[in-house]
């Protein structure tokens, strides 16, 4: 077995980095030696009685500023705790989108170090000096870093040999690894019952023939993703069999 990832999270809320590691798959994934999730508090490295870590931005304006040498010191001890090298990654709505091919490079680092900014963000010479990346998972606003980074550490979890019961699990899912090299959502999931007041499940489903099921099933995920984010298909280029498939959801009563 390969040694464990090591993700180290800078954050002013150390105790988030508990909550991360004590649940599902990233907890299980702790617990299996497969990943250890260390948290480093800036304020720790602050000076003065209030140990403060922010400051008003310069040029006037609502929002504070998180200090270049707090953040810096913490980084300094992050890189320190181990000998392995690490990039650290800045979770910042300005970064580079989070996909899953680029959880898929993570997931296959030794070392993460996550920096999570507060406010207004942080200093600008502290990014120019000491970080490697900027990731964002998504047009929006967040209050802090740490549901990004949650985000982050739950994604790469998953992509640790033996974090999940069933190894296909993260081949099968939306974005997951694809035989043509393809994005594809999801296909549809059923469970007992068979017959529901809501509906019933499909017959293929339930038929034990493995071919015709693998066939359904890539089929509903090519017309999902038509469907939900066609843009995933725009550049693709489809085999015939796949062509044959949309084809056939297009003019099924589902497509």
């Amino acid at each position: 077995m390969s040694a464990a990832m090591r993700i180290d999270l800078i954050s002013l809320f150390p105790e988030f980095v508990a909550q991360i590691a004590g649940h599902g798959v990233v907890g299980r994934a702790v617990e299996r030696g497969l990943l250890s999730i260390h948290g480093w508090n800036p304020r720790d490295h602050a000076e003065g009685n209030y140990r403060r870590v922010d400051d008003r931005t310069f040029g006037g304006g609502p929002g504070m500023v998180m200090l270049i040498d707090p953040l810096r010191a913490a980084i300094a001890a992050a890189r320190a705790a181990d000998p392995a090298p690490a990039r650290v990654t800045y979770l910042s709505p300005q970064g580079q989108r989070l996909t899953q091919g680029k959880v898929r490079e993570l997931a296959g680092r030794e070392r993460l170090i996550l920096l999570c900014g507060r406010y207004e963000g942080i200093d600008e010479r502290l990014v120019a000096a000491e970080i490697d990346e900027e990731l964002s998972i998504g047009d929006y606003v967040l209050s802090g870093g740490e549901p990004a980074a949650a985000v982050v550490i739950d994604a790469v979890a998953r992509l640790q040999e033996g974090a999940l019961n069933d190894a296909g699990s993260a081949e099968q899912d939306s974005f997951g690894e694809d035989p043509e090299g393809l994005q594809l959502l999801d296909c549809p999931h059923y469970t007992r019952p068979v017959e529901h007041p809501l509906g019933a499940v499909p017959e293929v489903l339930l038929s034990g023939n493995h071919a015709e099921i693998a066939r359904w099933r890539r089929m509903q995920a090519l017309g999902r993703t038509w469907q939900r984010r066609p843009d995933l298909l725009d550049e693709a280029t489809l085999t015939p069999a796949d062509r044959a498939l949309l084809a056939a959801f297009r003019g099924s009563p589902d497509g």
